[in-house]
């Protein structure tokens, strides 16, 4: 899989998310949880999970070695995430 591909299929899961401010809330607190303690201390310097756990998520996700996230499947799990929130 190409980084370019790689950078694509993500870049346009945050635009989508951008595009709708109902999902920025629970979009925080997924990011929140998934970035690793002191994550401005390292490159890229941004609060994204690890490559492997981002790696094994997309596989258990979608299978194969190269996956990529889709719009409708994040958004789908950002609903469930608020779903599941708000039942706690």
């Amino acid at each position: 899989m190409s980084v370019l591909a790689r950078t694509s299929a993500y870049v346009r899961v945050v635009i989508a998310v951008v595009l709708r401010p109902s999902y920025w809330p629970v979009s925080v607190t997924v990011i929140r949880r998934l970035a690793p303690r002191g994550w401005w201390r390292r490159p890229p310097f941004l609060p994204v999970p690890s490559s492997s756990y981002a790696r094994f998520r997309m596989e258990t996700q979608y299978g194969g070695e190269s996956p990529l996230p889709t719009v409708s499947d994040v958004l789908k799990y950002l609903r469930w995430v608020r779903r599941w929130d708000a039942g706690r």
